[in-house]
């Protein structure tokens, strides 16, 4: 009988020494293995491109050792965009790679770089590579290019891409090197057709122990893939999703026709913009203006461009000399299309020239179409060594931030777009996604981009309006004379296309509040004053030139007047409102004959008879409305606490008092809850006399302002009758207010 053995607590204590010896043995071993250290990323890339610039700082961020092959000299490998070619990148492997042909537990990475961004760190990926278990790993795609014939030599796959893809791949780096040492061949052969050539013959793949990485663990290229990859925020960084396969690829390779896709996904990978932190990298980089003399400014010329009937131009001129910024390293082009804006400009002209440091002016004389003047203009810039910027801007863009050429210049991109929407709307001067066919399509994040909810700088697809260019980007990328006029498409579009094929980023930057678009489509200029019209398109500008300065203050319960019981007299109106209002009403000319008898009416009959003319006969009515609804309501709602008005009104009249024809009104009651009536001009130099006398108060307003509105209860409590205007002509406007 065996017997058994003891053991003591030395054994126990030995045995557990024991263990903990193999573990760190282990992890030692593991901790070697997934040495950064030991890994290193090459690439390849002629010029530093933004796109470059964008792969290395992904590379910085997570402490990748990246060395750059071809740095500097000429590409001579095809145009991999449109067609075969790259084996030139093979070339310069293939002789960095002999340097490192002996360095057996070196494991070395192959990315492109221009249209690739990191999204996971070495650690990460040097474990994904030790899963697979093999020598090499290619990444992978749904498509068989250069030569859809040999899809049917590659292996079958269950799931996941089946096809190989040569934009990335890992491995150690002897055998590497034996792959790319079988290269002989031309610069402008196939790079991707090598290496399919080479993974498709069974004896070379086992003899290399070559594998593809089928469900993106490591590498994600976009082509064929947009619906699987989705953006997925962390804490402090985001990582791009691979929906289909559950993973979480660690290199991202816009390959083919998904460039924009990839701009869009570098908009926030790795670090780019989170919601901890909001923009990460904004204040990288930047220009500092601050030290600079007036005269060591960079120059700006400055192309403006109106090519439709456009609202409120007289105050986009003078908001041209309104930049903060030194006058006389500014230069202005300016193209007008319009016949109609000429009194503008020329009211403006002298201002202009005098305040920029040279002046060019083209007019509608010329028959240049759009995208001839902005091919001219920006000509102009690209011609001349001294101009370090072009700033080009159309004149529906209200410009409300003076320091917009400093705070631009500043953020040192090539182009950078001010982001601007029209008011209250979602209409931007820039797209986030084009459609396959090149127009507009909405991206996931635009609407937070349009509302301030995301505030960065964003690598976009499609800019308009208004931007800013380099002035040396334009000499050395830009040299084409015909930008804005390629093919038959729209000069906006054909310039964003120019600039995307060139690998140039269109920023667009919402770090600033720059201003608002104005909607131009229902500006009517066969009218006397138009932007009368545009408080329902436009309602900022149009408050802007027609709502008295001091209105905001009566909200806030100062500058009003109670001349006599409930009844208030307040600051509406502007001069220009008052004297426009008045000019279309004399324009229009069909006034009342102040008779009882109305067709206007339903009723046909007037009790109480008025010389006027009622808003709806100018097609003025919806915008009068909506001046009550904005304007009067909630000073109605101030005034007199506890009702709440919805400001509807049928009768809006504006009434003309004169000796000769009407001088006065004969006491009456109002048919409305309240009457406004607003002063149009001046007493003591229009008119004299006037007034308005409330009887049961035996209260008199006599010398009524210009602009001011009078408002007061109208059935019941407030009989009133207007006094006699003894000379001159006295406008009021008169509204019924629910009646």
């Amino acid at each position: 009988m065996e017997r058994q053995r003891k053991t003591g607590p030395g054994s126990a204590i030995a045995a557990a020494v024991l263990t903990s010896l193999v573990m760190g043995a282990v992890v030692a071993a593991e901790q070697e293995a997934l040495d950064p250290g030991k890994l290193l990323v090459l690439t390849a890339a002629t010029e530093e491109t933004e796109g470059y610039q964008r792969f290395l700082r992904t590379a910085k961020y997570f402490n990748y050792t990246v060395k750059t092959l071809g740095l500097g000299e000429d590409w001579r490998g095809g145009d991999v965009a449109r067609t075969v070619g790259g084996g030139q990148k093979v070339r310069w492997l293939k002789a960095e790679m002999k340097k490192h042909a002996n360095e057996e537990d070196l494991i070395v990475m192959f990315v492109d770089s221009y249209d690739v961004i990191l999204a996971g760190g070495p650690v990460e990926l040097l474990r994904k590579f030790r899963q697979f278990d093999s020598s090499l790993v290619f990444s992978a795609e749904s498509f068989c290019w250069p030569e859809w014939s040999l899809a049917e030599k590659y292996p079958p796959v269950a799931v996941g891409n089946r096809f190989l893809n040569s934009g990335g791949f890992i491995g150690y780096a002897s055998i590497i090197n034996r792959v790319v040492q079988l290269w002989k061949y031309k610069d402008n052969d196939d790079d991707q057709l090598f290496y399919t050539r080479i993974y498709l013959d069974p004896a070379l793949r086992e003899k290399y122990g070559i594998t593809l990485d089928h469900k993106s663990k490591i590498f994600q290229n976009l082509n064929g893939a947009i619906d699987e990859v989705v953006l997925k925020f962390e804490p402090t960084r985001v990582r791009a999703r691979n929906v289909a396969y559950d993973t979480l690829p660690v290199i991202i390779h816009g390959n083919g026709p998904t460039k924009l896709q990839l701009n869009y996904l570098g908009n926030y990978i790795p670090n780019v913009w989170t919601y901890e932190g909001g923009c990460e990298v904004c204040d990288q980089g930047l220009l500092d203006l601050s030290s600079l003399a007036d005269d060591s400014y960079p120059h700006v010329l400055i192309g403006v461009f109106i090519e439709q009937p456009t609202p409120f131009l007289p105050q986009f001129l003078q908001r041209l000399l309104t930049f903060d910024y030194p006058y006389s390293r500014l230069s202005l082009f300016i193209h007008n299309r319009e016949v109609y804006h000429e009194q503008h400009i020329q009211a403006e002209w002298e201002e202009l020239r005098g305040a920029f440091d040279s002046i060019k002016l083209v007019g509608p004389e010329e028959e240049l179409s759009e995208g001839e003047a902005r091919d001219m203009a920006m000509a102009l810039c690209r011609q001349d060594p001294s101009c370090d910027y072009y700033f080009s801007i159309d004149a529906d863009v209200v410009v409300a931030n003076p320091e917009i050429l400093q705070i631009l210049i500043q953020e040192n991109k090539k182009v950078i777009a001010p982001m601007m929407s029209r008011h209250g709307k979602l209409w931007s001067n820039f797209w986030g996604a084009l459609s396959p066919d090149g127009y507009y399509a909405r991206s996931e994040d635009y609407v937070e981009l349009v509302q301030g909810k995301r505030i960065g700088v964003w690598n976009v697809p499609y800019i308009s309006q208004v931007y800013l260019l380099r002035g040396e980007t334009l000499r050395s990328e830009l040299v084409r004379q015909n930008v804005f006029t390629l093919d038959d498409t729209d000069p906006d579009m054909a310039f964003c296309k120019s600039v995307r094929e060139k690998g140039i980023f269109l920023h667009i930057s919402n770090r600033d509040e720059f201003g608002r678009l104005l909607s131009t489509a229902s500006f009517n200029t066969s009218r006397l004053h138009p932007e009368l019209w545009q408080i329902i398109e436009n309602p900022l500008d149009w408050q802007e030139k027609y709502i008295h300065e001091d209105y905001s203050q009566v909200l806030e319960g100062e500058h009003y007047t109670q001349p006599c019981p409930d009844v208030y007299w307040f600051p509406v109106f502007t001069d220009h409102m008052c004297d426009e209002l008045v000019e279309e009403a004399e324009n229009f000319g069909q006034w009342s004959g102040g008779k009882h008898e109305d067709t206007r009416l339903a009723g046909g009959y007037e009790n109480v008879p008025t010389v006027d003319i009622h808003m709806n006969q100018i097609g003025f009515e919806k915008e009068w409305l909506r001046f009550l609804q904005e304007y009067i309501a909630p000073v109605t709602e101030k005034l007199y606490p506890g009702y709440y008005t919805k400001a509807r009104a049928i009768m809006n009249f504006m009434v003309r008092y004169r000796p000769d024809e009407q001088p006065f009104l004969r006491p009456h009651h109002d048919s409305s809850t309240f009457t406004i009536n607003v002063a149009l001009n001046h007493k003591g130099v229009d008119y004299e006399g006037g007034g308005c006398r409330f009887i049961r108060y035996n209260c008199t307003v006599e010398s009524p302002r210009k602009g001011w509105s009078l408002m007061h209860p109208g059935r019941l409590t407030h009989y009133h009758e207007g006094l006699p205007t003894t000379s001159g002509t006295r406008y009021i406007m008169v509204s019924f207010v629910d009646p």
